[in-house]
């Protein structure tokens, strides 16, 4: 032995087994003299706790939370992460270059990756996406509602009508003009499986069940995730921090949790190349429906991508405090106008009707939509569920990396409850009014036989919106609408891909976020022009694209669960209920014990009655 008895680090005996690295022991005793001390402190009574806590004269607990604040400020200097940048644009250089030179091969294998997806793990999509809306219902009334996302005393970073603004605009804006008007008149002359043409009720229904709480379900895990890890924690703003609960620091910071961020750099492109993809045809079609193009070729989708592209990478490098703010705020207010003009010209007692109508069948169907599989109306369901449902959910968790921590940055300061609550809430009550007011008129019309349908879904908005009296003028607001909503998709994208790929900068490099933004345009022009069907390419190479991250988000619902219950808010909450038994516990005794003592004294003293009358 190389130490002495009385120093205590080392017994006297010991055996190879026995031996560990100093370190290792040091560690080892460290935590055992902690449990020893918070076990002795625990066999104490709450009553001598509290005594203790009244005549404490060295502590400052005003100085010791001050302490206790974590530092939660990002560097925006962080340097790019070389790796994470070079693998993710170099699979997706690989996957434009095969769209473009070799189209039909291309779309060949993406045909058969969808119909492995769909085969194999069709179910885990409609399964899991009902999943995700109970997990974030029950957090946000949970105990762990009241953590905020940041210091406790901290406000909220931006008001709320632009923080609503801000999250309306980027989760979903060019999917509403694309599918406002087209997805439930759809239904209504196509039906649904286990339904009949002619339904409003289930046409409404199903086009909120597409577009509500499953979607914004799915973006609340991952900005919950994100918002917490890097607001409340101090972590770095990327996806694989969210996961130290589960993997550790050096698992989330070595090759897998490159790994993970690597997989959300790569949905996130295509996600958005998707949506860009809708937008961009919707915008030749309006072009086209207002009489100002003739006939759009694709030369003019080309040229109408590369302009807003250059928009957008303009309001990227301006930072989200100021340019996405900006345009989403002016998003919302002609959003606004072009819903007003379809609500005052459009059939207005019927959308009235449809508004509370729609929320009760969705109510009503609830049960029947998540329940339907492939196997559903004698297996006719599964290609309906392939081009509608499995897609909306792709489509969503396609998008939640930059969505979720595009919401995650602009939350600071909220608390979870009001975090989940309005995330899940508001833009499901927008989009139930949006479709009420765009699908029930485009239905009423069908109904009257003004049918607006068109030869692309692309053009069914702008014959519902010359329909009316100054539908051209409508026309033009919709194309500009669908024009900024282009913008700050891909504004929102590709800082946030700029951020990942810069080990979590809060505001990444001008030069990387534009990258990002060329390479997430690139993608979407390859998918307009890689074959004849535009909308089945885009949403075939969606689907196989957001299968792996599919697992992440499930993952994360653990990794959420176990960071809340180690924040302090909650340890506190728990140690406040655990002392309140235990002091009411106590106070129950007490009042036992005082009470045989009062029992046992007026005994005695009856006792001590007949001895004094016979005296």
């Amino acid at each position: 032995m190389t130490k002495s008895e009385d120093n205590g680090t080392f017994p006297l005996e010991t055996d190879a087994k026995s031996v560990k690295a100093p370190h290792s022991r040091l560690v080892e005793d460290h935590d055992e003299s902690y449990a020893l001390v918070d076990e002795e402190l625990d066999s104490r009574s709450a009553h001598t706790e509290l005594q203790d806590i009244l005549e404490a004269e060295d502590l400052d607990y005003e100085k010791l939370e001050e302490e206790a604040k974590r530092d939660t400020s990002r560097e925006d200097d962080q340097p790019v992460n070389w790796p994470i940048t070079i693998i993710a644009a170099s699979a997706i250089l690989a996957v434009v270059a095969w769209g473009l030179l070799a189209s039909d091969n291309f779309a060949q294998y993406a045909g058969m990756g969808l119909e492995y997806v769909i085969d194999t793990f069709g179910w885990a999509y409609l399964f899991f996406g009902t999943v995700f809306v109970g997990f974030v219902i029950a957090i946000a009334f949970s105990k762990f509602g009241s953590i905020r996302l940041g210091n406790v005393d901290e406000d909220p970073e931006f008001s709320t009508p632009s923080w609503v603004a801000m999250m309306f605009a980027a989760g979903m804006g060019i999917g509403l003009m694309f599918y406002g008007a087209s997805e439930p008149l759809n239904y209504y002359r196509n039906g649904v499986p286990g339904h009949q043409p002619g339904e409003v009720g289930t046409s409404l229904a199903t086009t909120m069940f597409h577009w509500t709480l499953h979607g914004w379900g799915i973006y609340a895990i991952v900005g919950l995730a994100l918002a917490y890890s890097t607001f409340r924690l101090g972590r770095k703003q990327l996806i694989s921090q969210a996961f130290i609960p589960l993997l550790g620091e050096r698992r989330a910071n070595g090759p897998l949790g490159s790994l993970i961020d690597i997989m959300a750099i790569i949905s996130t492109v295509f996600g958005t190349a998707a949506s860009l993809g809708l937008g961009s045809t919707q915008i030749r079609a309006g072009l086209a429906a207002s009489g100002i193009i003739d006939n759009p070729s694709d030369s003019i989708v080309v040229g109408i991508v590369l302009v807003l592209t250059l928009a957008f990478l303009v309001s990227a490098m301006s930072g989200v405090g100021k340019g996405i703010q900006y345009v989403s705020n002016a998003n919302m207010v002609l959003a606004a106008l072009l819903a007003i003009f379809v609500f005052v010209f459009g059939p207005t007692i019927t959308i009235l009707n449809l508004i509370p109508g729609s929320v009760g069948n969705y109510m009503d169907q609830f049960a029947e939509m998540v329940g339907r599989t492939a196997e559903s109306n004698n297996g006719e369901a599964a290609e309906w569920l392939s081009g509608w449902t499995i897609f909306y959910w792709a489509w969503w968790i396609s998008w939640s990396p930059f969505v979720g921590m595009f919401l995650a940055r602009i939350s600071r300061g909220r608390s979870v409850r009001e975090f989940c609550l309005c995330v899940m809430f508001i833009p499901t009550a927008v989009s139930t009014v949006w479709f009420a007011i765009f699908g029930g008129t485009a239905i009423h019309l069908e109904q009257l036989g003004q049918s607006i349908t068109g030869e692309t879904t692309q053009e069914e908005l702008f014959n519902l919106l010359q329909s009316f009296p100054g539908g051209f003028v409508a026309g033009i607001i919709a194309v500009i609408l669908l024009s900024t909503f282009f913008i700050t998709s891909a504004d929102s994208a590709s800082t946030v891909m700029g951020s990942m790929s810069q080990n979590g900068a809060v505001n990444a490099k001008p030069w990387l976020s534009a990258i990002w933004g060329c390479l997430t345009a690139a993608v979407g022009l390859t998918l307009l022009l890689s074959g004849e069907d535009v909308l089945g390419n885009l949403q075939t190479v969606t689907i196989v694209v957001a299968s792996p991250f599919l697992l992440i988000l499930v993952l994360l619902m653990f990794s959420i669960v176990k960071d809340l219950r180690s924040d302090v808010i909650y340890i506190e909450h728990r140690e406040a209920q655990a002392y309140t038994r235990k002091l009411a516990r106590e106070r129950r005794l007490h009042r036992e014990h005082q009470r045989e003592k009062e029992v046992k004294r007026r005994r005695a003293e009856l006792l001590k009655r007949p001895r004094r009358a016979e005296k």
